[in-house]
């Protein structure tokens, strides 16, 4: 448990909120949510507290579909990288993402790319620290397995990007690339166990759902993640290989 208790509190918390949530009339519920959000308007006005309360507040559908995948993924991150590394990654990932689809929004609406109503667009939750974690969970991997994971993800967020994202899925990706720039510094070697790898496996199908948000971005991010996820995997065999006959000819 105590390996755990940034995970599990978060969850608790979460879960808390999203049953109070659950209670309330829409007009709060709504209230609420607007007030949470990390949008143009609320920033804009100084309530930088949103940065922090959006975090616990999950406007997503029944929490029986994304606690027990999130849960997963924080895990798999507690557990190989520690606590520390895991709270890092997640607040870089939901307020830098944040903050820099903010600024990508104020821009776009003053030079009248997008409609001034987006200032008030509901932005809650928990997806940009996700998907923060998802990036982290780079520099636990053995090194023979970030060529593919680093492949899969970037081609898998290409595809979403090429398929009209909104400024959510920028989000995301956003987030991916901190948590990966991120990893580099972490420079943890964790013992991979049968059970790690599957809180891996499991957390990061979450975070792929997370990424591809709808039917045609998951069959085409898949498939397209899968395409780079082997071709960064064969350059990677390919440069060892190359390596080691450099070696042997020396």
């Amino acid at each position: 448990m105590r390996r755990a208790r940034v995970t599990l509190s978060y969850a608790v918390i979460v879960a808390t909120v999203t049953a109070l949530m659950v209670r309330m009339d829409p007009v709060m519920h709504d209230a609420l949510i607007r007030h949470a959000s990390t949008n143009l308007h609320n920033l804009s006005r100084g309530r930088v507290g949103t940065l922090v309360g959006s975090a616990f507040v999950v406007d997503a559908g029944s929490i029986y579909l994304w606690l027990p995948g999130l849960v997963c993924l924080l895990l798999a991150a507690e557990l190989t990288c520690g606590a520390w590394r895991l709270v890092v990654s997640f607040v870089t990932g939901h307020v830098g993402a944040t903050l820099l689809v903010a600024a990508g929004l104020a821009t776009a609406v003053k030079l009248g790319w997008l409609s001034a109503s987006v200032a008030r667009a509901s932005d809650v939750g928990m997806s940009y620290g996700a998907m923060a974690v998802v990036g982290a969970l780079t520099g636990a991997l053995p090194p023979r397995w970030r060529p593919a994971w680093l492949g899969f993800w970037f081609a898998a967020a290409a595809v979403v990007i090429a398929g009209g994202a909104g400024f959510t899925d920028v989000g995301h990706v956003v987030a991916l690339a901190l948590g990966v720039s991120l990893s580099t510094r972490f420079g943890v070697r964790p013992r991979w166990s049968a059970p790690k790898v599957a809180l891996l496996v499991l957390g990061a199908s979450f975070g792929y759902l997370v990424l591809a948000d709808g039917m045609v971005s998951t069959v085409y991010g898949l498939a397209w993640g899968t395409l780079g996820a082997l071709t960064a995997a064969g350059f990677s065999r390919l440069r060892v290989v190359g390596r080691a006959e450099e070696q042997h000819c020396c």
